[in-house]
């Protein structure tokens, strides 16, 4: 039994799109498509695109519902679900216009920006609510580099004793004193 028959037009069509295509998406369906029609197997199929019997299934159904649409219609990725970004290219030009003036001046208890005060200050300011990675990335996007602090400021040499008038010797033996 045949999954799939397609007609000449369609057949001719698929075939065209596999030598032009740039997408390998699309280059994909039309191969898994098109060795379908052949005649040959789906396990085989599945196997030589590297994926799941299932995924060949839902590509020839979704062939198949598409019927009305043109060839590259039926053949394209569907709408994929969950949230749809909402940070992406708008907070930009708005952390742009921002990232050069002082933080503490607009009352923030701050003197640098850091993400989690940006994702503050664009919700309070222009109500977008926004991760810290989708600032991240918008700093990414924008060639900005965030100052990473120096933690070893604080970090006493190994010769600090010796500069307050003790000896590194007498305190590494475990008393206070030198003798």
């Amino acid at each position: 039994m045949t999954l799939l028959t397609l007609s000449p037009q369609e057949r001719e069509s698929l075939e065209e799109l596999t030598a032009r295509t740039p997408h390998a998406h699309e280059l994909r369906r039309a191969q898994a498509l098109l060795w379908l029609d052949e005649g040959e197997g789906a396990p085989e199929v599945a196997q030589r695109l590297r994926v799941t019997r299932q995924t060949l299934y839902n590509w020839v159904r979704r062939f198949h519902g598409r019927s009305p649409h043109d060839l590259r219609a039926r053949r394209a990725v569907g709408a994929r679900s969950g949230r749809p970004r909402t940070g992406h290219g708008i907070i930009d030009p708005l952390i742009l216009e921002i990232i050069e003036r002082d933080p503490y001046e607009l009352g923030y208890r701050s003197t640098v920006w850091t993400a989690p005060l940006l994702v503050q200050y664009l919700g309070d300011t222009h109500q977008i609510s926004v991760s810290r990675k989708s600032v991240s990335l918008a700093m990414a996007r924008l060639g900005r580099r965030w100052k990473r602090p120096r933690h070893d400021l604080a970090r006493r040499s190994a010769t600090w004793r010796q500069a307050k008038g003790g000896s590194n010797a007498a305190w590494r033996r475990g008393s206070g004193r030198s003798s």
